[in-house]
């Protein structure tokens, strides 16, 4: 394999990685939200941090792993890894911890 071919490999399991680890990142932001109740405002303030956060770590991964220049495919696979992660593991960890918690509540009022 030519070391081109090797180097946009490398990139591309880079940003597969990526997006999967920011989606783990959002489930410890739901967790949180799940222990501490607050209002929509404080709802909003921490999503836009996140989605600023990402935003960073895209660019950084851009800069540091391509020189900066621009690659569309590796922002699609960091979206598609995401929506990936979301939709088999992040849904079903969720309803697990609703579950849980439901499940903490009714010991507790024993």
């Amino acid at each position: 394999m030519s070391s081109d071919i090797q180097v946009e490999a490398r990139l591309l399991v880079m940003s597969i990685l990526t997006g999967a680890g920011l989606m783990a990142l959002y489930d410890v932001l739901r967790v949180f939200r799940l222990l501490i109740r607050h209002g929509w405002i404080w709802t909003g303030v921490e999503d836009f941090i996140y989605w600023a956060f990402s935003a960073f770590v895209t660019f950084y991964l851009l800069y540091m792993e391509n020189d900066g220049a621009l690659r569309f495919y590796v922002i699609g696979s960091i979206l598609l890894a995401m929506i990936i992660y979301d939709r088999l593991l992040s849904s079903n960890f969720l309803k697990l911890l609703k579950k849980a918690k439901k499940w903490i509540k009714m010991k507790l009022k024993r």
